[in-house]
């Protein structure tokens, strides 16, 4: 279910579908790095204004699905225009400054991004660019990432599958939410 805050900035209605906190796991893979699975924390808040602010946690993990250690961790801030027409500014743990552009999809909650600027401190490993794709499916946050180097042509490197977190207070607000007139069992609330 996709949920519209009433105090989200009106341009922001079409990223509806990212807010809120996520969790779920999936695969690293690009020469040079470890193979591996990974845990994923995803944060899209807003505070009125108009653009989505955005926080990602990776780790590493092992083959019980254990934290190991930290993979990736990324900021930034999320715009969409009247054409959906989206900009995303971000900044990654590694000293990389990224600035994305793409659109959202035609009637459906899928957002493509390709870099179009990176800066890096000199600390940072090479890298050049990316693309990458976010779709809502099924109530799910699923993602692909592509990256590329000097070194390496453009290639997926990323990509998990996302549960929404569900918390205590989201629980409180549907139950008030719920009609009146609601049966007393639940068998006669299917019939």
């Amino acid at each position: 279910m996709i949920e519209i805050p009433s105090d989200l900035h009106k341009d922001l209605v079409p990223l509806a579908f990212l807010l809120g906190n996520w969790a779920g796991a999936g695969v690293h893979d690009f020469p040079g790095s470890e193979k591996c699975n990974f845990g994923q924390e995803v944060s899209f808040t807003h505070d009125g204004r108009d653009f989505l602010e955005y926080q990602s946690h990776t780790w590493v993990l092992d083959t019980e699905g254990n934290k190991v250690r930290p993979l990736e961790s990324e900021y930034g801030f999320w715009r969409i225009d009247a054409d959906r027409k989206v900009e995303v500014t971000m900044v990654r743990h590694d000293g990389v400054v990224e600035i994305w552009y793409g659109e959202m999809a035609d009637k459906k909650p899928q957002i493509d991004l390709v870099t179009d600027a990176v800066a890096r401190t000199a600390a940072s490993g090479p890298y050049s660019g990316g693309k990458r794709l976010y779709g809502y499916v099924k109530s799910d946050l699923m993602w692909v990432g592509e990256k590329q180097t000097p070194e390496v042509e453009l290639r997926p490197y990323m990509s998990a599958h996302l549960k929404k977190v569900v918390t205590p207070e989201d629980v409180e607000r549907w139950a008030k939410a719920l009609p009146d007139d609601m049966p007393d069992d639940g068998i006669a609330f299917f019939k």
